[in-house]
């Protein structure tokens, strides 16, 4: 059902609603709560637009929840709430249908910017407030000088009734006077704080500035300054504050007193570090997730001189499985057991693990000497892994590819790191996985070039860089052209000319093999016009042309009628062409699968068995093949290029030759080379060859000279 144009806005409405709701009990306002609602609904919209834009900006986020401050939200129960609402709210009612997981991603970092907003708005409004009361002070004191009754008066009343820390300490630290707020921050008790000694409140988290600022002002080489400074209370709890300290001058301009104003932020310090571990763990592990990896990465490919760093990157084999016959939650309980396991194998320092998505998961290790320690690492994950893993009653066994890469610090930046590892990861999955495999910068350079070629594949046909090449077929009993194969290739732009076993792969893998072949079967076959056209019917063969055919275009449902649609267009007959399909496509191959050859083979194209030999093929199965020429593979002649012939390779490729006559069909080797072979081929009765001996591939004008040279002989 398309929804109405009414109902996006419904539903933001109904979020604001919510939001109103929430804070309203907590906030301190003369409006109502409906008043209010209309002061959250543009805030509501702005989170919408945030989470659903293109790409994160973080200022949206920072301008709502410095908005809360400016609705009078101020209290640190109003954020809580506030976050709250957009946690469980936003992506519900504002998501639409976008990806669950990356909504809910984008709208965790959506909190934690509010947060900042809020927290900087809020800070910025107090110091406003805290100058304003340093004025007055500074103002009072003044007056004490001229009119002491009537400034004791005024100054008391914004010194109590503040509802920030105040306290006023001489030159030497010791505290005189605190007010009311300032007591209750360090648990109400007047003895804790009036008589004590500025200095002696230091914490283990003060920042290095902290005393050296304060010994500045004491010296009267500065007015202010202000810090975040944790103070220890007497209960052994911490304090946090935004602490702004100023200097206080007598009527001559000489120091003598200290004003210390303190904002207490420790609850909104707790609900930062919640935010910011949210933000930086992964929800259902608890492990560290992407962002928190990539900045450990960082700072460890950033270390000193002398350092070195080993990664491992997990992928579970078969997990896809588990989640699609058990369901996700039992998948889900698998994942937490294996983070457990992983967890136990990095307990050393300079290791972590982390889940950086999915059913993947990075070890990392730091030092001098992590050549054996990262080998160490994997095959701890390897044997954390062996021991079956229990979930709903069932023993599930688990198994994991990782690709391991070490090395010197500051030689490669954090994205080519787990580039690497990943590529590594997949060869050993590649290669049977339940193993770990070492990082090979060749391999490497192999894989990111396959990928590069992956990407280009789509547009490099629109381009035009394909070309075909021909290598003739030869007649073995009069030497005679019967025709060609074609054999594509790319004319890369960075690579050069790349041969088809560099991208067919590739294409086939992307589906790109299907517009790619029937390029090449419609260039192929007008070329057989061509051809034809040149050197009329000339002989009992007319020119041919074999086009290779993969596994994907022989189950592609469009394959006869474009084969017909191309033959009609160049307006040739369809024994101008041959397809080829390789032996191993074949095997197992059901009717269905063979239905399209059958109708091409009956419309009068010729089929011929390509690589036949290497595929372990039933040979009665060539019975209901709808073939007509079997395509020896090279591996059979290789023995025939030396004299003698190896005897064993000779009795095969007699077997094989045999057996294709008594079925009615032609025999043509690939990869003939010397004369010697195509000799005794043609001994043994092979029909057609093709090799080196006769021509490599080329232009379509080599074959036109070739068969012109054969027809004036």
């Amino acid at each position: 059902m398309i929804a109405g144009p009414d109902e996006p806005e419904d539903r933001l409405r109904r979020f604001a609603t919510i939001w109103s709701r929430a804070v309203f009990p907590v906030t301190s306002t003369s409006l109502t709560r409906p008043e209010l609602e209309e002061q959250l609904l543009p805030l509501a919209r702005r989170l919408s637009r945030a989470l659903l834009a293109r790409g994160f900006d973080a200022g949206e986020g920072e301008a709502v929840g410095g908005a809360l401050v400016g609705a009078h939200c101020t209290s640190p129960e109003a954020l809580s709430r506030s976050l709250d609402c957009v946690d469980a709210y936003l992506v519900l009612y504002c998501g639409e249908d976008g990806p669950q997981e990356d909504l809910r991603a984008r709208s965790a970092r959506l909190q934690h910017a509010m947060a900042a907003g809020f927290a900087r708005a809020l800070r910025e409004r107090t110091l406003a407030e805290q100058e304003a009361i340093a004025q007055a002070a500074l103002r009072a004191q003044g007056v004490v000088a001229q009119a002491l009754h009537a400034s004791e008066a005024r100054f008391r009343a914004v010194f109590e009734g503040a509802a920030i820390g105040i306290g006023i300490a001489d030159l030497d630290g010791n505290v005189l006077q605190v007010n009311g707020a300032l007591l209750r921050m360090f648990g109400g008790s007047e003895q804790n704080v009036r008589g004590r000694n500025v200095r002696e409140w230091t914490h283990a988290e003060d920042a290095p500035q902290v005393w050296r600022l304060y010994d500045e002002l004491v010296r009267g080489e500065r007015e202010h300054y202000h810090v975040e400074k944790a103070f220890y209370r007497p209960d052994g709890t911490v304090l946090w504050t935004n602490l702004t300290v100023s200097l206080l001058r007598d009527a001559d301009g000489m120091p003598q007193y200290q004003l210390a104003l303190m904002e207490d932020t420790t609850e909104r310090r707790l609900l930062n570090l919640r935010l910011r571990y949210e933000a930086t763990h992964d929800a259902l592990t608890g492990l560290p997730n992407r962002t928190l990896f990539f900045e450990r990465l960082e700072k460890a490919l950033n270390a000193g001189e002398g350092q070195r760093f080993g990664l491992c990157y997990l992928d579970l084999d078969g997990f896809k499985t588990i989640n699609d016959s058990l369901g996700h939650a039992a998948g889900d309980r698998l994942l937490v057991e294996v983070a457990d396991r992983l967890q136990s194998c990095a307990t050393a320092p300079g290791e972590m693990v982390a889940r950086i998505g999915g059913d993947e998961f990075v070890a990392l290790t730091t030092g001098p000497d992590t050549q054996r320690e990262v080998d160490e690492l994997a095959a701890r994950i390897m044997n954390a892994l062996v021991a079956p893993i229990g979930v709903d009653g069932r023993e599930l066994t688990v198994r994991g590819s990782i690709g391991v890469v070490e090395g010197p610090v500051g030689e490669r930046s954090a994205a080519e790191v787990l580039r690497s590892a990943d590529i590594t990861m997949y060869r050993a999955k590649s290669a049977g996985g339940n193993r770990f495999e070492l990082a090979d910068p060749e391999a490497d350079a192999r894989a990111i070039t396959r990928h590069g070629l992956t990407t280009a594949l789509p547009t490099a046909l629109d381009r035009g860089e394909f070309f075909i090449e021909y290598q003739p077929l030869v007649h073995l009993g009069d030497g005679s052209v019967r025709g060609a194969e074609a054999l594509v290739r790319w004319l890369h732009p960075q690579h050069g000319v790349l041969g088809p076993d560099r991208f067919i792969p590739l294409a086939e893998h992307t589906g790109l093999i299907v517009p790619l072949g029937r390029w090449v079967m419609e260039q192929s076959v007008r070329q057989a016009r061509e051809w034809r056209r040149l050197h009329g019917d000339g002989g009992t063969e007319r020119l041919r042309i074999n086009v290779n055919l993969s596994p994907c275009q022989l189950g592609h449902p469009s394959l006869v009628q474009d084969t017909v649609d191309i033959l009609e267009r160049a307006g040739v007959e369809p024994d101008a062409l041959c397809l080829e399909v390789t032996e191993s496509a074949l095997i197992g191959a059901d009717d269905d699968l063979l239905k399209p050859l059958r109708r091409l083979a009956e419309m009068g194209v010729d089929i011929a068995l390509d690589d036949f030999g290497t595929g372990y093929s039933n040979l009665a199965n060539l019975r209901r093949l709808p073939v007509s020429v079997l395509k020896l593979d090279r591996s059979f002649t290789q023995g025939m290029q030396q004299f003698p012939a190896d005897p064993v390779d000779l009795k095969i490729v007699e077997g094989i030759v045999s057996l294709a006559h008594s079925l009615d069909l032609a025999v043509t080797v690939e990869g003939v080379e010397t004369s010697a072979q195509a000799e005794q081929l043609r001994i043994l009765g092979c029909d057609t060859a093709q090799g080196w001996y006769y021509a490599r591939p080329g232009p379509p004008e080599r074959l036109h000279e070739l068969a012109l040279v054969d027809a004036t002989g």
